[in-house]
């Protein structure tokens, strides 16, 4: 009976449980502390742009936090890439915003910057200049983001960068989620590292970071007795999830190598199957941490399309998943301004997110490999290994 193969699960490294047995040897198990302190200075390190890091409770509260952080308001408008996941744009929604969705390009399958610059100029003749642009790095594969900044730079609007799926990954050298005014970052379970769940916000300043630490606890005034001039979260993460947290930022390098090597594998037993194309990056100046793998099925090509290869994978008990389905195509976002064509559409009907993960062992891959091969049939079995 065959074991299930997942998509992306967690990857443990093994010194985690140390973290967590200090937090509970020295009772420091609420949402402050040693380990908190300690993977925020990890991830600054890591991140390697003099940046101050604040650990939350979710990608989605250090997105939140930060559109607050950018004033954004009730009947205000963000712009925000369309073919993402939803928590990057119902943030928008909590502070009674309407997002703008914006298609994407071929290179990065990220935010267009000539749709973008399309919607900047229309909403500001209709006098309603975007407060903030959120551009998202899917998959991990980092955004054309010197063009995205000089528009943005040009209209003087902050960009948040969505860089819940790309820490690791890279554009021009430097690291994902230090380009906008914030970055974003999630720990969720099925990401490069987990903390369980989790997320963190990249700012450049430190009483940004002071900011949302103060509105993540509850927004409690400076005084002996609980005051509050201001609405707060309840969102800043625990002791023990940065414990996960610690040791996982010792693995990260070799996650990222893992996930890479997936990619390498896809692209060695894709690579003469007819209308089979792997998301790859389109350039050096581009570095992904290739966080999911993801191929394109052109039917007419391959005469199979992406429904024959998720069944056949589910029948063999391995997971796959479509892309994310675009936000302007999203039934709650139906009457959200929408700009660019319909590229972000043709690519959710036509492709595949592959299991990715770290810790899938070779057994994992010639399995994978098997029911590809026989999905594809073009092509022969090959012993395509990780070195």
């Amino acid at each position: 009976m065959n074991i299930e193969i997942w998509l992306s699960s967690p990857h443990m490294g093994g010194t985690e449980i140390k973290y967590i047995n200090d937090a509970f040897d020295t009772n420091w198990i609420a949402p402050l502390g040693p380990n908190v302190n300690g993977f925020e200075a990890d991830l600054e390190r890591f991140l390697n742009q003099d940046v101050k890091v604040a650990a939350l409770s979710s990608g989605t509260a250090a997105l939140h936090l930060a559109l607050i952080e950018c004033n954004v308001g009730y009947g205000d408008e963000v712009i925000c890439q369309s073919l993402t996941f939803s928590a990057s744009a119902n943030p928008i929604v909590y502070q009674g915003a309407t997002p703008v969705f914006i298609d994407s390009e071929k290179d990065t399958w990220n935010m267009c910057p000539v749709a973008l610059r399309e919607a900047v100029v229309d909403r500001i003749s209709k006098n309603k200049k975007p407060k903030a642009i959120v551009a998202v790095n899917l998959y991990g594969m980092p955004a054309k983001m010197d063009e995205i900044l000089a528009i943005a730079s040009e209209f003087d609007i902050p960009v948040i960068e969505d860089a819940a799926e790309s820490l690791g990954s890279t554009y021009k050298g430097r690291s994902c989620g230090t380009f906008g005014r914030f970055g974003i970052l999630s720990f969720n379970g099925n990401k490069i590292i987990t903390t369980s769940g989790g997320g963190a916000l990249v700012c450049h300043f430190k009483e940004d970071k002071d900011r949302a630490v103060f509105l993540s606890t509850q927004a409690r005034d400076n005084a002996p007795h609980y005051q509050h001039s201001e609405i707060g979260y309840n969102y800043r993460m625990s002791n023990i999830s940065a414990g996960i947290g610690r040791g996982q930022m010792e693995v990260l390098n070799s996650r990222v190598e893992g996930r890479r090597k997936m990619h390498e594998f896809y692209a060695e037993i894709t690579k003469d199957m007819d209308g089979v194309e792997l998301f790859r990056e389109p350039n050096s100046d581009f570095f992904s941490n290739h966080w999911l793998s993801v191929i394109t099925i052109d039917e007419n090509a391959a005469s199979k399309n992406r429904e024959d290869l998720r069944m056949a994978f589910l029948e063999d008990k391995i997971e796959s998943r479509p892309i994310w389905k675009p936000m302007h195509m999203q039934p709650v976002f139906k009457d959200a301004p929408y700009y660019g064509g319909d590229f972000a559409e043709k690519l959710f009907e036509n492709s595949l997110c592959l299991p990715s993960g770290s810790n899938l062992t070779d057994a994992d891959r010639s399995r994978i490999e098997k029911v590809m091969v026989s999905v594809f049939s073009n092509k022969k079995l090959s012993d395509v290994t990780l070195l």
